[in-house]
């Protein structure tokens, strides 16, 4: 264990086992089930109980300082939690997510389980996140953090209230109204949380770059949008989020973010340098700890790391390495990447990480486990080798 390191930390997900993802297949063909499906198969909360037991203990083996479930209770980083909640009824959608493949021009579909419709108004009630915790929790040895992983209110309120056809239904009439339940649900999940012992949770996003001038895949690129439009849907963002995090610190839970540009199959979906959404995303949200992704070219080059300038508490964990690629990362750029952020980040503020987790989604990146946590014990290597600790 000697190259284990506390300064290098996992976004959250980890690859499933084959027993888990036999279930999870069937899942995704059906939407006459509702989250969290343990009564419409028999055998597979057993499994997950089992799977996450697992992983637990391999996180431990593997000497992290901070775990997760390896989000195992999910089939998609974002939705599980929207399926949790009620008054959201899920369905099979005409298509997908669209991803670029691998070759960048044309396009990948996600798997197609994603239709959401709102029965009613939305509210938060025992929501399956909890026990989820709860077992993590009493799987977990002391002297380990825990975190659970969510997706941003700003992300559910964006994709629900602004890309679908939620609004102006028979449920909601306004944008306001369902940001509002939207609202009141988060702080009762974080009272929820607090009461079963949840100390950290992190606050999952890949809408930023959506305001990213360099992002040419955003609705809001090319000469048809109104500006000042699309500074007030950021500011709305920034605004409900902030007002989220207020709530979680004054319940005394730190509030992480990781912010990602598509992460399925080893795909991506969206361009957009922090340069350009430096000022929205990592100036004016109050988060205690940033995870950001830096694997490729795609997120521009780090002098957005400025904006943390007047935040000195705020903990930023830089995603140099990829959880998308077979092979072992370079560990010379990395080890200069990380000394150029010293130029704007204290170094006893950063961290080492993948730019994302290994399995956002159940099906996983394309690669094995055995490449996973080889990847892991390079990081941990890289992270002792920089920090000396």
């Amino acid at each position: 264990m000697s190259e284990t390191s506390k300064r290098f930390l996992i976004v959250g997900s980890l690859l499933r086992p084959e027993s888990l993802l036999t279930y999870k297949r069937q899942i995704e063909k059906r939407d006459d089930i509702q989250y969290p499906f343990y009564q419409d198969f028999e055998g597979y909360e057993a499994v997950e109980d089992a799977a996450v037991t697992d992983i637990v203990k391999a996180q431990i083996a593997q000497g992290l300082p901070e775990i997760t479930d390896g989000e195992f209770s999910k089939s998609l980083w974002h939705l599980d939690f929207v399926w949790g909640l009620s008054g959201v009824h899920r369905y099979i959608a005409e298509h997908g997510y669209f991803f670029r493949d691998h070759d960048q021009d044309s396009k990948y579909e996600t798997r197609r389980d994603i239709g959401i419709e709102f029965k009613e108004r939305v509210c938060c009630d025992h929501h399956p996140f909890i026990q989820h915790y709860q077992r993590l929790e009493e799987l977990a040895p002391e002297g380990v953090e825990l975190k659970q992983c969510v997706p941003s209110p700003s992300h559910v309120y964006g994709e629900l209230g602004l890309m679908s056809k939620n609004v102006s239904g028979k449920v909601y009439a306004s944008r306001d109204e369902l940001k509002a339940d939207l609202t009141q649900a988060y702080k009762d999940f974080l009272n929820e949380f607090k009461k079963a012992g949840g100390k950290i949770v992190q606050f999952d996003d890949c809408l930023w770059e959506l305001f990213a001038s360099d992002n040419h895949h955003s609705p809001f690129s090319g000469k048809d949008y109104n500006s000042e439009e699309v500074q007030n849907i950021a500011k709305e963002f920034i605004d409900l989020n902030n007002e989220i995090i207020a709530y979680a610190h004054d319940l005394g839970i730190k509030v992480y973010t990781h912010n990602c540009r598509g992460n399925y199959d080893s795909r991506n979906m969206a361009d957009g340098s922090y340069e350009t959404i430096a000022d929205l995303f990592l100036k004016s949200q109050n988060y205690d700890r940033f995870y950001l992704e830096w694997d490729d070219e795609r997120a521009g080059n780090l002098t957005a790391l400025k904006a943390f300038a007047d935040k000195p508490e705020a903990e930023v964990v830089l995603g140099f390495l990829s959880s998308k690629t077979t092979d072992l990362d370079d560990e010379a750029r990395t080890l200069q990447l990380l000394q150029e952020a010293t130029q704007y980040v204290a170094k006893d503020k950063l961290y080492l990480s993948h730019q994302c987790g290994f399995a956002s989604c159940d099906n996983g990146n394309a690669l094995t486990e055995a490449q996973q946590w080889a990847k892991i014990a390079q990081g941990q290597k890289i992270a002792r080798q920089f920090w000396g600790e």
